[in-house]
């Protein structure tokens, strides 16, 4: 007898879900022409200079909204303290804190600052650079401290998980503050349980 046995290969199904997807943006959601110009010229950059400071600005620059959260002038001056003479690049907002009087010299790139925030900036004789010319001063991201804001101080995130069940410290969304709300189920032990 003569056992003949047929052996099908495993494969990848390429018609189904299964086929692996490259879902990193190649270019901006954003219309905005001068984003779109940084785009092309940090493309540029990053083939020609093949530094990793324009991959990752490159990559900053296509982000969403979200995960381009802003930096405060006073998160700016404790991250760039013992860094001076450096540039300090954000791909995001500067923002001013009023909190914040004695301000030192610092050189800022960013897509944008608020006018309290250049006016602190310039007040203490730093400069605000743009980024077209970030890569003239320095093209390869030498001398340079690239930073980011908090990326989880929004709002949005204190909801995330489930509230009320015990160990989480989600924050129910509630219509009102008060003696009538969220003071049952796991607020008290003679309902339910007290977490």
């Amino acid at each position: 007898w003569i056992l003949q046995i047929n052996r099908t290969e495993m494969a990848i199904d390429l018609l189904g879900k299964a086929r692996p997807r490259n879902t990193a943006r190649t270019q901006p959601v954003s219309e905005n022409i001068y984003l779109r110009l940084l785009v092309k010229l940090y493309r540029f950059l990053a083939r020609r200079t093949k530094s990793k400071f324009s991959e990752i600005v490159l990559k900053r620059l296509m982000m969403s909204r979200i995960n381009r959260p802003p930096l405060s002038v006073r998160r700016l001056a404790k991250f760039m303290s013992g860094k001076e003479g450096k540039i300090a690049v954000v791909v995001g907002t500067v923002t001013d804190d009023v909190r914040v009087h004695d301000y030192p010299k610092i050189s800022v790139a960013a897509l944008r600052f608020t006018d309290g925030a250049r006016a602190k900036i310039e007040k203490a004789g730093g400069q605000c650079i743009t980024f077209d010319k970030l890569a003239m001063l320095a093209p390869t991201g030498s001398n340079t401290v690239l930073l980011r804001g908090p990326k989880n101080a929004r709002e949005a995130v204190r909801h995330f998980g489930r509230p009320g069940t015990p160990g989480s410290h989600a924050k129910p969304f509630v219509r009102s503050e008060g003696r009538k709300f969220e003071r049952a189920r796991g607020r008290r032990p003679s309902c339910g349980y007290k977490r």
